[in-house]
């Protein structure tokens, strides 16, 4: 047995309990595919809007949480839309509500106000379509590696799981690693393998919360090109949160930048950086670098109680 199998096997992902009726038809949906044909095929069972339907589309959305002294506004009125295959990074000062922001997005909290569509349809809770990268790797510690990349796709044939297992991890890097425990990986690794598990079902949009943030610089900057070249070949929209400016610039094909407290889009600018073997410095770089960094900076000078 492959090292990709036994890692499917001994992470547990075929001894969970039987599907259910829902992930049952879902299998049959999505038998003899892999790939992004996994996640297209989730999508259309889903009734998933037209190919020209935005990515993502924020009208009108605040979200309020309850303080002490009552009612806190943590974001919005936000407006935005994200057209599909566009990598969208967004920085604004501490407590702005980015995290707030994403969270609304993936569905994990309904907003106060406004609505949220996602290819079209109306974002009302957590769905395969999105997928989520949090800021730690959180990966199951008793799973192996391949085990967690698969345990999106329970409910899938087997021999279509472990196909799409073992793509992910040879588009990661960790084609060697599938039956290693989580902890037996340098912390670049787990966050590949987190962001593989994301990207399983074979979302179409990925959601990353600032994945690089406990990473050191080294590390950091390495998975930053991976992450891009992962985003060039799998072709899925990306909404990357992040406190770093320069990170902000070199991923992002448009960069947003939020206001203090609501958060509110501040700036919204297309990248004229060439995406292709795009340098970290230069005359377009440092003035982009510079524009957003002035941006944040006074974003930051007027920002009221931090936002959850």
């Amino acid at each position: 047995m492959g090292s990709v199998d036994a890692g499917v096997e001994a992470g547990g992902t075929d001894r969970m309990r039987p599907a259910s009726g829902a992930q049952a038809g879902k299998s049959g949906a999505l038998a003899g595919k892999t790939g992004r044909d996994i996640g297209k095929a989730g999508r259309e069972g889903r009734g998933v809007g037209g190919d020209g339907d935005p990515a993502l589309a924020l009208a009108g959305v605040s979200h309020s949480y309850r303080g002490r002294g009552g009612p806190v506004a943590a974001l919005g009125p936000v407006d935005l839309e994200i057209a599909a295959g566009e990598f969208v990074t967004v920085v604004g000062p501490s407590g702005c509500g980015k995290s707030t922001l994403l969270r609304l997005v993936a569905g994990f909290t309904a907003p106060s106000a406004g609505s949220i569509t996602a290819s079209g349809l109306p974002v009302t809770g957590p769905d395969p379509a999105r997928g989520y990268v949090f800021q730690q790797h959180r990966l199951f510690p008793w799973l192996s590696v391949a085990g967690n990349v698969g345990f999106g796709l329970r409910g899938v044939p087997r021999a279509v799981r472990r196909a799409r297992v073992a793509e992910l991890l040879e588009l990661t890097g960790l084609g060697d690693v599938g039956r290693a425990r989580p902890y037996e990986l340098s912390g670049g690794m787990q966050q590949r393998a987190a962001i593989a598990r994301a990207l399983a079902p074979g979302p179409a949009l990925l959601l990353m919360d600032e994945p690089f943030a406990a990473l050191d610089a080294f590390t950091r900057e390495r998975m930053q090109e991976e992450v891009r070249e992962l985003w060039r070949r799998a072709g899925t929209t990306v909404v990357f949160i992040t406190h770093s400016v320069d990170e902000a610039v070199y991923l992002g094909t448009r960069v947003l930048a939020l206001s203090g407290r609501p958060g509110r889009v501040i700036f919204d600018r297309a990248s004229d950086l060439p995406y292709e073997d795009r340098p970290r410095g230069g005359p377009r770089f440092t003035a982009l670098r510079e524009e957003l960094t002035e941006v944040v900076r006074r974003a930051a000078s007027a920002t009221g109680p931090t936002a959850r």
